[in-house]
């Protein structure tokens, strides 16, 4: 059996998430985060799309983690992804933040919006 280390390049993996908070590349980020090029940052507005949609071209997938529970996104969120082009795959926080990480191991040009848990 052969074992490679996986490399992230640019883009840090979640490590871990709790009520509130999210450990992003060795980061303890609270609140909603957005993982996009050119990094993590927090999602202040969430659920605003502009700065999803100004990172469109670094992106092939977003991945939109809803909290706890799988719930649809806004109606305005939504639109303003479609208007943009940017597929977005709907579902709970845990499972987006595995899939980011699965799709980042890859080498996939993904991006996460997250709310927490």
């Amino acid at each position: 059996m052969q074992l490679n280390e996986v490399r992230f390049d640019n883009s840090p993996p979640v490590s871990g998430y709790g009520p509130g908070f999210f450990r992003v590349g060795g980061l303890v980020m609270t609140g909603a985060v957005l993982l996009l090029p050119p990094g993590p940052r927090g999602w202040v507005a969430a659920p605003a799309a502009a700065p999803i949609v100004a990172a469109a071209d670094a992106i092939d997938v977003l991945l939109l983690g809803m909290g706890a529970m799988i719930a649809q996104p806004p109606a305005a969120l939504r639109q303003a992804l479609e208007v943009a082009g940017i597929g977005a795959e709907v579902m709970a926080t845990p499972a987006a933040c595995r899939t980011y990480n699965v799709l980042l191991a890859e080498g996939r040009r993904v991006g996460a919006a997250l709310l927490p848990v």
